[in-house]
């Protein structure tokens, strides 16, 4: 049987462990950089563990309820093909199912660079030039939808990066487009 090498000396019983740790996270970067060297050459294949497609909100049932006493919802920074987006999530009527619209929060007659504010517990928004709009005045979504999963509502992104389309991921129809251009669910449910 062959014996491993025992420190001898202070100098070597210090030094044998610092070289073991700085060894082992080389290898560890090593490792770590050989794998985002892997994902990189292929963008277009990196599962959605890396870049998520939807977005979960939550309960139908919670949601509706908030947005009728406070306002749409405002999620910044969701959508990542194309630039940064801010969604605002919409809910009208009374059947917590049906109703759901989507927006980006800039007004439709202006860019992206002109933000809006939310004034707190209304459907109304103030713009970069100071103008008041309602929520139905924010620009609508390319490719965004949003969908009602069972009892939860989810904001489906996959189509940003697509480009427009209007179908689900499904295949289905997801949501009905209004005079403005608006997506909006109607009564589309998924199980």
């Amino acid at each position: 049987m062959v014996r491993r090498p025992v420190p001898r000396t202070p100098l070597q019983r210090a030094l044998y462990p610092v070289l073991g740790g700085i060894g082992f996270f080389l290898v560890l970067a090593l490792a770590t950089w050989i794998a985002a060297a892997i994902l990189s050459r292929n963008p277009d294949q990196i599962s959605e563990n890396l870049a998520a497609t939807t977005f979960e909100v939550g309960s139908t049932e919670s949601l509706s309820s908030i947005i009728a006493d406070e306002g749409p919802l405002i999620f910044p920074d969701l959508v990542r093909s194309g630039g940064v987006r801010t969604v605002v999530l919409d809910h009208t009527g009374d059947d917590p199912a049906v109703g759901w619209v989507v927006y980006y929060a800039y007004p439709t007659d202006r860019d992206l660079d002109c933000k809006v504010t939310q004034v707190k517990r209304t459907r109304t928004f103030t713009d970069c030039e100071g103008r008041t709009l309602d929520v139905e005045d924010l620009a609508p979504p390319t490719g965004v939808f949003p969908i009602v999963s069972g009892e939860t509502i989810i904001i489906d992104l996959q189509q940003a990066a697509a480009g427009p389309s209007g179908t689900d991921p499904t295949g289905t129809t997801s949501g009905t487009t209004s005079g403005t251009g608006t997506t909006s669910i109607t009564g589309t449910t998924t199980s």
